[in-house]
């Protein structure tokens, strides 16, 4: 049995390795099912990818994508108390290829100047994904880059993105998005 504030990753060199995260308010790690359907869409390997999990929380997302292959990850994460479990599973993980940046969101977006393969948005429910974090996160994309977009509304067409796929599991909707030209 998994000890609750825990996740495991599924896939990779850390498969079946349990990450830790503190009782947060709004914090809501992705569930292993749409972890599972996330990575078959990005395919099994990230290798050579670079990653942004921009909302971090528990860094599920950003662990399993290190977990396979991804080049980097770069995680953000205003929580106090989540940035510092962020830390202490990185450094029990041997993340070497983790940065970890406490801050807010929108900040971080606005100021950073990295083109990312794949960016991570999964907010708080309660702070919901507005038009200006897609797009600011859109920004960071390289070319080919996509969004991967976790709410607990379905994404409504927005102008310059397309929802290569999307699903749902329970009251989350789940969506991989892209720029159109």
């Amino acid at each position: 049995m998994r000890p609750s504030n825990s996740v495991r990753i599924i896939g990779g060199t850390w498969r079946r390795r349990l990450i830790h995260f503190p009782d947060v308010p709004g914090l809501r790690p992705t569930s292993d099912r749409v972890r599972e359907t996330l990575f078959n869409w990005l395919g099994q390997t990230l290798h050579g990818q670079t990653c942004l999990d921009v909302y971090a929380g528990s860094g599920a997302l950003g662990f399993e994508a290190l977990s396979r292959g991804a080049e980097r990850v770069t995680f953000i994460e205003s929580d106090r108390r989540a940035f510092a479990a962020l830390r202490d599973n990185a450094n029990s993980l041997g993340a070497q290829n983790a940065a970890l940046i406490p801050g807010d969101a929108l900040e971080f977006l606005a100021r950073d100047t990295g083109l990312y393969d794949v960016v991570f948005l999964d907010p708080p429910f309660a702070v919901g994904v507005t038009d200006e974090l897609l797009q600011v996160a859109g920004a960071r994309l390289a070319p080919g880059g996509v969004v991967y977009l976790e709410s607990d509304r379905s994404f409504g067409q927005t102008d310059g993105w397309h929802a290569r796929r999307e699903s749902r599991a329970g009251r989350v909707k789940f969506h991989l998005l892209e720029r159109t030209a």
